[in-house]
């Protein structure tokens, strides 16, 4: 793992932005590169003046649309049943597929935000949305804003402490709980402001 880690950092130290899209996309994709090794050292890099903040962000949340969109157009063009005959090939068993369509079932379309930030989802959550074939243009909002929420805490963490990779290992998992609980808090207000608007608008109409 120390030398995976090793080589991604010196990938971003060498293809830049580019380097930053293109793990960004692949981690938005079945392939399980996690983006804490790729956004922490580029906060690191940021926080030596190496980087730019703000590109460093265009690149990361346009990695993750892209590549949230391959796994949306696999499950939109071809469905339930290649994902079911290949899904093992793509590391989205057909166990994973049942949990995530629950998830997303009880959780709407807002689900793709929030997936962003759960491990293990956040690989995936494209999937039912491509085969629910949620319309693209609020499938690529909820898609940038989760996903810039969560490289935009990778990238402080690496800014503020990326020089120290036993305080990043310690600090990560308190983070990403910390972003999750605001996501969560910023669904359940935008679930009741839609219940709320829904009675208003039932109320008008009668």
């Amino acid at each position: 793992m120390e030398a995976i880690a090793e080589w991604l950092v010196n990938f971003v130290h060498g293809f830049g932005y580019m380097g930053i899209f293109i793990m960004t996309f692949f981690e938005s994709t079945f392939v399980p590169v996690p983006a804490e090794l790729t956004m922490v050292p580029a906060g690191y890099l940021v926080s030596q003046g190496e980087m730019n903040a703000v590109l460093v962000m265009i690149a990361a949340v346009l990695g993750t649309l892209f590549g949230s969109l391959a796994n949306y157009y696999i499950a939109y063009h071809y469905g339930r049943r290649f994902l079911y005959a290949y899904g093992k090939y793509l590391l989205f068993p057909h166990e994973k597929m049942e949990k995530l369509d629950k998830f997303f079932a009880s959780h709407g379309e807002i689900s793709i935000l929030t997936g962003r930030l759960v491990p293990g989802l956040r690989h995936f959550i494209s999937f039912p949305a491509g085969l629910a074939h949620m319309r693209i243009k609020k499938f690529s909002l909820y898609t940038c804003v989760g996903g810039g929420i969560w490289m935009s805490v990778l990238v402080l963490l690496g800014y503020l402490i990326g020089g120290n990779k036993a305080l990043v290992r310690h600090y990560t998992p308190y983070v990403t709980i910390a972003a999750i609980a605001i996501v969560v808090l910023a669904t359940l207000l935008y679930i009741k402001h839609q219940r709320r608007k829904n009675v208003e608008e039932n109320n008008g109409g009668a």
